[in-house]
């Protein structure tokens, strides 16, 4: 394929998973390993507060780890093994072997007293953890832990480094560390701002490198660009802003995008964009492409540039009901979708599929989607920074 419009219009359904639960899939990730006899595994995170672990090719469900009492966030494998992470409402970072069919974690990190996680991420070195918590009372924290594991650790819980409290003023919904440097990480919140810090600097008013303004709650942040040096952020009101972190020390601004509603401005080939689902920085292409759907399952492609979003190519005939999440596999160009029909769908170039056909939507309420509140507009641009 020469490019990823031509691999996106040419993936075809290969597997479905066989799960009858009506549960919404928020959130995807895939392992890295490469040992040949090793089978590649999922991580999906449920609206029900769990994660359960896949076999990639057969999509069935080999075991499910709870946060019970508290509910999981987020979902990430370790670069070098088979660890998968995910944040939790009880106040800590849970980490997994996604290999074996044990309740408990192998390893935990303890957050501060009345910390609620909703959000997390680990550094490219695997060296750091950073989770964010909701706000309670009037905080709301970036908190820090080494993530370096030995076997002396694994019987205690890891008390944080440290914490960031004075530049976020709501519920911390993303956090994304830099692709390739361990110290820059970025943050989202529903106050609308996004910051990016350099964790190597000591205290947090001097880390922070920059602050931009989405003017709405955020929902999903990315790095782009060569050398990843562009932030992208999609809000929970369908807005999309793109910043270029070249320009901070330039004449130039840092702007390339700044969309309230995507929605009211792209044109869909045959039919309409309901709302984004994240992003997609093909490296090899130096091109940012975005991921949006419909209510009833279609997924939308669309290149990005400093012009604005156009609609590229749609996948259909997938999912039944709004599509929460996904995993692009550059390696053999595969993609993994998530919705609200409860379906996990596997997705290859010139695939067949060998299963039944789409299910019916499984409506429910999300438990995930109940905690984040989305503000008016007007509650940012009092704050809002030229």
């Amino acid at each position: 394929m020469e490019n990823i419009e031509e691999q996106f219009a040419n993936l075809h359904i290969v597997k479905r998973s066989g799960t009858t639960e009506p549960t919404y899939l928020l959130g995807i990730d895939t392992s890295r390993t490469v040992q040949a006899e090793k089978e590649s595994l999922v991580a999906v995170l449920c609206s029900n507060g769990s994660i359960r672990i896949y076999d990639k090719e057969r999509l069935n469900v080999l075991r499910e780890f709870s946060g019970y009492p508290g509910l999981l966030n987020g979902v990430k494998f370790a670069n070098s093994c088979d660890s998968v992470y995910s944040a939790c409402t009880d106040g800590t970072v849970k980490c997994w072997d996604a290999r074996l069919a044990s309740e408990k974690p192998i390893q935990l990190f303890k957050g501060y007293p009345s910390n609620i996680f909703i959000s997390f991420d680990i550094s490219c070195n695997e060296h750091v953890i950073c989770a964010g918590t909701e706000k309670v009372d009037d905080d709301a924290l970036l908190v820090f832990w080494d993530a370096r594991i030995n076997s002396q650790d694994l019987s205690t819980a890891k008390d944080p480094l440290g914490a960031y409290s004075e530049t976020q003023s709501d519920d911390i919904t993303q956090i994304r560390f830099h692709p390739s440097n361990p110290n820059m990480v970025v943050s989202g919140s529903t106050d609308g701002l996004v910051n990016v810090f350099d964790i190597s600097i000591e205290n947090e008013e001097d880390a922070l490198v920059t602050t931009c303004n989405s003017v709405s709650s955020v929902s999903c942040l990315g790095w782009s660009g060569k050398d990843y040096k562009q932030i992208y952020c999609m809000t929970h009101d369908e807005g999309f802003c793109w910043w270029d972190l070249n320009h901070l020390d330039t004449e130039e601004p840092i702007t390339h995008l700044n969309i309230q509603d995507v929605r009211e401005i792209v044109s869909v080939k045959e039919g309409i964009l309901d709302y984004l689902i994240g992003g997609l920085y093909h490296e090899k292409m130096d091109k940012l492409f975005v991921i949006g759907g419909t209510n009833k399952g279609r997924i939308h492609l669309m290149n990005c540039t400093t012009e604005g979003l156009t609609h590229v190519t749609s996948l259909q005939e997938g999912h039944a009901a709004t599509v929460r999440s996904f995993c692009w596999n550059v390696q053999d160009d595969s993609l993994l979708t998530g919705g609200e029909d409860a379906q996990l769908i596997l997705w290859k170039p010139g695939g067949v599929e060998k299963t039944c056909p789409k299910k019916e939507s499984m409506k429910i309420a999300s438990s995930v989607h109940q905690r984040v509140r989305v503000h008016s507009n007007d509650s940012y641009k009092r704050r809002k920074k030229q």
